[in-house]
């Protein structure tokens, strides 16, 4: 959907500062992209003609009064109402059928995956009937917590490359703390990467947060038009942050099909401030910020997007299209590619100098992860032999290596008789041959530039 069919002039819009909803965040995040615990069609409750008038009416007022673009919420409201009329609901006989159907519907009309309407889970037993702000609030933080607040994983990779795996942006007021610990641990690295294939959204104040980090002075990352107040609200980088920042390092944010809503707009931000290269698949295309609402008498809730992303820059953002990378490669590739890159930077910069052979050793590591040499069992039993302490066999088609006493490895070909020893990234082998082509001594290749070697005593 294209973003320009709201009328409104920019330069008439008043600006605003308060609390501003999540894009997609924690349970939320699950209603827009897997369902939210719908019941499944055997379990739902069922559903008739008056029904279904009830949500038809709940929903078609709630578009009316909030949706992003009144004009679209007028021919989304008109269409279900026509199809009610029409019978075209008559055979979804459950709740869960009739929102999904519903759902088909709104989306025909609007292209905007973050607009669903669901039938509510089933209470729990035990569960009370409605749980106090204050109560829901301390159960959603203590649900947060125990998922470390969407953070998965955070290292630092071969070549003192950091790498931060997150599934959402948790609210700042309640992660801030989490994503503060993430960045100066990786304060040091020389490359940075952020894995968004499996982010579903979240909070703008982490986005803000997290951004913050990565430039010197303020920089305005993106605004958020809200129809119903006809205002607009701003979010720049903070002017300050705990820990040191990362302004001048290569940053690298990986994207999948799944990348979704705020994960989108972390992305399409560094995108369109060249602080990023964006590398992995095209993202889901989802960029209005939604408000929840349920309707508890009906047993239904609804997703509605209230707003939408203006950046700053573009004028417009990734609605119905997502963010293009700069770099286009399968989801499950992008983490090695993106590696590649870096160390490709680094391997550039002058600095650099003296670490040249380490980046280089790391870098033909990487190469061969995306681009895997194979050869055949026959090749194989070529080096298969005893080389004083080092034994060499084919075990179904792989080649092990052991040292006396010492844990047996998996050995990858790199090409011209190289091997890389899995799990010990220090360390490859190199099998050298005799005029006849017959290998005869196995080497030992260390990343400091060390070798030591072995004559073949034996099979």
């Amino acid at each position: 959907m294209k973003n320009n069919r709201s009328k409104t002039n920019l330069h008439k819009v008043k600006f605003c500062s308060f609390l501003f909803p999540i894009l997609v965040l924690g349970m939320l995040v699950l209603f827009f992209q897997n369902g939210y615990s719908q019941a499944h069609s055997t379990d739902a409750p069922a559903v008739d003609s008056q029904m279904q008038a009830a949500i038809i009416d709940s929903v078609a007022k709630a578009l009316k009064e909030v949706y992003v673009f009144p004009d679209v919420a007028g021919k989304m409201a008109d269409l279900v109402h026509d199809n009610l009329k029409a019978g075209e609901y008559k055979k979804t006989t459950n709740l869960t059928e009739f929102t999904e159907a519903l759902t088909r519907d709104l989306q025909k009309v609007s292209r905007d995956r973050h607009l669903r309407v669901r039938a509510l889970p089933p209470r729990q037993p035990n569960e009370p009937a409605k749980l106090s702000p204050e109560e829901e609030k301390k159960r959603r933080l203590a649900e947060l917590r125990a998922d470390n607040f969407g953070f998965k994983k955070v290292e630092i990779l071969p070549g003192n490359i950091g790498y931060v795996d997150f599934r959402y942006f948790a609210d700042a007021s309640l992660g801030g703390a989490t994503a503060i610990a993430v960045m100066n641990f990786l304060a040091h690295t020389e490359a940075l990467i952020f894995d968004l294939r499996q982010n579903g959204g979240g909070s703008p104040s982490m986005i803000q947060l997290m951004s913050s980090y990565l430039f010197e002075e303020p920089v305005h990352l993106n605004n958020f038009y809200i129809r119903k107040s006809d205002t607009l609200k701003q979010f720049w980088t903070q002017s300050w942050v705990e820990g040191p920042r990362m302004t001048t390092i290569p940053v690298y944010v990986l994207t999948s099909s799944y990348t979704f809503s705020g994960a989108e707009e972390f992305t399409y931000n560094l995108k369109n401030l060249k602080r990023g290269t964006i590398i992995g698949e095209a993202t889901g295309g989802g960029a209005h910020p939604v408000e929840f609402r349920t309707f508890e008498n009906l047993n239904v809730g609804m997703s509605l997007p209230f707003g939408r992303a203006v950046n700053p820059i573009t004028g417009t953002n990734w609605e119905g299209t997502g963010v293009e990378p700069d770099i286009k490669v399968p989801a499950d590739e992008a983490l090695t590619v993106a590696q590649i890159e870096a160390i490709k930077k680094l391997i550039e910069n002058p600095q650099n100098e003296p670490r040249k052979p380490q980046l280089e050793w790391v870098l033909k590591y990487l190469e061969v992860q995306r681009n895997p040499v194979k050869l055949s069992e026959k090749v194989l039993k070529d080096y298969v032999g005893v080389y004083g302490p080092r034994k060499i066999w084919v075990e179904k088609g792989t080649l092990f290596y052991k040292r006396e006493n010492r844990p047996k490895y998996k050995l990858t070909p790199m090409g011209d008789d190289t091997f890389i020893v899995e799990g010990l990234d220090y360390f490859r082998l190199r099998f050298k041959r005799n005029q006849s082509g017959a290998v005869t001594e196995i080497i030992g290749l260390y990343n400091n530039g060390e070798t030591d070697s072995h004559q073949r005593t034996g099979k």
